[in-house]
């Protein structure tokens, strides 16, 4: 697979996939990317999208399954702009029953129906940011300094601080009587979030961050003309719920972020021509956390990682460094000439070699 290319014309988002090496197995779950342009307008957040800047951008290409083997049941897609305040993201869901009940604030969001946003803004896989939005527009938000597969600290009570979010609801919201059109969500998260513990403020103009976005749902029953998750008839669990993601994971589980899309945050209005290609270096990124995962689950043997992969017509020849206390993956990038390296923590590394 070759470089990937977000562009802006007539038609959206333009991708560009040719296939190379191992990643032709992998093509399926290429995280995608999405060019986010600068504004100078003041925004109404209700939920809406009302604003000229937002009819003037596109769409992210339609959600998928989590896994990215099949097409979800409701349609969703979302976009997204930035000024020198805020970020801004709009998303639309189709849903022909609306519903929604949980009204506290950091409780567990994902139990209703939701909308989730995962934000990790240097890439490294560590102290990232989620955000999780119901149809009463309730918000969990919270902090993870790793993920849960590495032990992190996950702060509940950590705070978007100055964030702004609406909801609005085609339809009516908890009304079991008729159809839906579905919902949309409006929200402004200020650039300070990325104050301590997770990074220091910073506007990424002309530069990436990796980005995801998921829907939750669930089947439902209705009791009473309230809704209820739908429970299994003879087990009386609850029914799994559908993972719905803008970039796919390639397993049920968000909280891998190297599987994140890329946001490129481009300073040209909302009608430029911006373009984006994903870097040389990720690709070696995603090639060294395939060999993290293996290596994880004590399937990775020393025969594999030296045969290396060939990215871009070059080999990459990883090596494999272990320590008391634990180990790390590294190879010298041929495009760069960083040091790119995966640890036993998950934690990515790219830096200039001496």
């Amino acid at each position: 697979m070759s470089n990937i290319s977000v562009s802006k014309n007539s038609f959206g988002l333009s991708f560009l996939l040719s296939i190379i090496g191992f990643y032709g197995a992998f093509s399926q779950n290429v995280p995608r990317a999405y060019v986010a342009n600068k504004v100078d307008d003041s925004f109404v957040i209700d939920g809406k999208a009302d604003e000229l800047s937002w009819q003037k951008t596109d769409w992210s290409q339609p959600f998928i399954d989590i896994e990215g083997k099949k097409k979800p049941t409701y349609e969703t897609k979302m976009k997204m702009l930035w000024d020198d305040e805020n970020l801004y993201i709009f998303a639309i869901m189709e849903e022909p029953h609306v519903w929604a009940t949980l009204k506290q604030r950091d409780t567990i969001i994902f139990y209703n129906n939701d909308f989730e946003i995962f934000i990790d803004p240097d890439g490294d896989t560590h102290n990232y940011y989620e955000l999780e939005m119901n149809a009463l527009n309730t918000i969990w938000d919270l902090y993870l300094s790793k993920p849960y597969r590495n032990g992190g600290t996950i702060l509940g009570n950590w705070d978007f601080k100055g964030l702004e979010s609406a909801v609005y609801v085609q339809g009516s919201l908890n009304d079991s009587s008729d159809t839906d059109t579905g919902w949309s969500v409006e929200i402004a998260i200020p650039w300070s979030f990325t104050t301590p513990p997770g990074g220091n403020t910073k506007i990424p103009e002309n530069d990436f961050w990796r980005i995801n976005f998921s829907r939750v749902n669930w089947d439902f029953d209705v009791i009473d003309d309230t809704y209820y998750r739908k429970k299994d008839k003879e087990t009386g669990d609850f029914l799994h719920e559908y993972n719905w993601v803008w970039s796919p994971q390639g397993v049920v589980n968000m909280h891998e972020p190297e599987h994140w899309g890329y946001v490129f945050f481009s300073t040209e209005a909302p009608t430029g021509k911006a373009a984006f290609k994903i870097p040389e270096d990720e690709y070696i990124k995603w090639y060294l956390y395939d060999l993290y995962r293996d290596y994880s689950k004590t399937v990775l043997t020393k025969k594999k990682i030296l045969k290396g992969e060939t990215i871009f017509g070059e080999h990459i020849s990883p090596k494999l460094e272990t320590y008391k206390y634990g180990w790390i993956l590294w190879v010298e990038s041929p495009f760069t000439k960083k040091v790119l390296s995966v640890n036993n923590e998950g934690l990515f590394r790219s830096v200039v070699k001496e």
